[in-house]
């Protein structure tokens, strides 16, 4: 058993990948700030989070030169609520005070993957595009065809493929305007951070689109939330690529968000009574990069946060609360036998438990005892 996370990192690793099992507990986060520590002194110089990747501008400008506050960097660098985990807070706060006096090489950089997307809801375009715009001084009209911000943002558009602006003449009208500008842009030689951040904003736009589009479609209550999380996962999966290729010269990269979206196979959950399947941006990213992809999934045992019992002795967790004899331990997945799966958790509590299939894809089991810790 170790709490070492350089015990799992081979050589060829420059993307690890290390899951939670529910965003309701901020142990994960805990534990993963240790671990990030860890990396930093093992050539990991960057690290991203399932968290907006243009929000995530804002928290990288403070933790590289003090731009802002921490304040700032809370409420403005995080989407999807994260920005109120005093875990993330730790975070940013520590990765300013080990970039203090560093030279830019061996700073460290904090990312989003993820899109502003949420289950209900999906912002609009307009202030993406507009960005990417005013950065090439063109005089393009993009706030009479994207209208009321609301129009896009509001549940019905996501919900409701008839009140969706996705396919409507304007937003094919967006469409091409974004396409002229991505053309603009990359005819132009890259500025370093202004032209990087135009294109990340674009992109973000794009997306929105892509994904507004998606909402359009006329489809059962059943049938919509499959293809909507697997669009945004395929977002996360660029993003990812996107991330290492920027940081490749610099050093690895730890990349932290649900099991679900790192794992190197099919997700599946269950939504509004429906068992929905996807392929995550894990099982994308995994099969471009091989043996440099390695996957740490994770598991909990009891927790007071979100009133999880002990689990029973023949189940995975089980098995992983008799062997973590610490507050948390790292184990080789193919060390966990065969078990039974936890039925225990109630959806409000938002817990996946572990099953043969996880640890099929997992490289490594991080398991957290939880509330009996020891």
């Amino acid at each position: 058993m170790s709490q070492d996370i350089r015990d799992f990192v081979t050589p060829s690793c420059d993307l690890l990948a290390l899951g939670e099992p529910t965003h309701a507990t901020p142990v994960f986060a805990e534990v993963r700030n240790e671990l990030f520590a860890q990396l930093a002194e093992r050539g990991f110089r960057s690290i991203a989070l399932e968290t907006d990747r243009v929000a995530a501008l804002v928290a990288n400008d403070y933790v590289q030169d003090g731009t802002g506050t921490l304040d700032r960097a809370m409420s403005e660098g995080f989407s999807h609520t994260f920005g109120g985990v005093e875990a993330n807070r730790r975070l940013i706060a520590w990765m300013r005070e080990y970039n203090e006096n560093r030279p830019s090489e061996e700073r460290l950089t904090f990312h989003g993957f993820d899109t502003q997307t949420e289950n209900t809801s999906a912002p609009s375009p307009r202030r993406y595009l507009e960005y990417a715009r005013d950065f090439l001084g063109l005089d393009v009209d993009i706030a009479g065809p994207a209208g009321d911000d609301e129009r896009w943002s509001r549940t019905e558009a996501v919900m409701d493929a008839a009140s969706s602006p996705g396919a409507t003449a304007d937003a094919y009208r967006l469409r091409a305007i974004a396409a002229e500008l991505l053309t603009a842009l990359r005819s132009r030689q890259p500025q370093a951070d202004a032209w990087s951040r135009a294109e990340l904003h674009l992109m973000a736009g794009i997306d929105l689109l892509r994904y507004h589009r998606q909402c359009a479609e006329p489809l059962e209550p059943h049938e919509r939330y499959a293809p909507l999380v697997a669009t945004r996962d395929a977002f996360m999966a660029r993003n990812l690529l996107d991330i290492r290729a920027a940081e490749a010269g610099r050093g690895r990269t730890l990349v932290f968000a649900h099991n679900l979206h790192l794992r190197r196979q099919a997700s599946t959950m269950r939504v509004a009574g429906t068992e929905t399947t996807w392929f995550p941006a894990g099982a994308l990213v995994a099969p471009l990069l091989g043996d440099r992809y390695t996957f740490v999934a994770t598991s909990l045992g009891g927790s007071e946060d979100i009133a999880l019992e002990e689990p029973e002795p023949d189940t995975y967790e089980g098995f992983l609360q008799k062997h973590v004899t610490t507050a948390w331990g790292l184990l080789p997945a193919s060390d966990v036998p065969p078990a039974t799966v936890r039925i225990d958790p109630i959806p409000r509590q938002g817990y996946f438990p572990l099953d043969q299939g996880m640890l099929n894809d997992a490289d490594a089991i991080l398991h957290v005892r939880g509330k009996n810790a020891t």
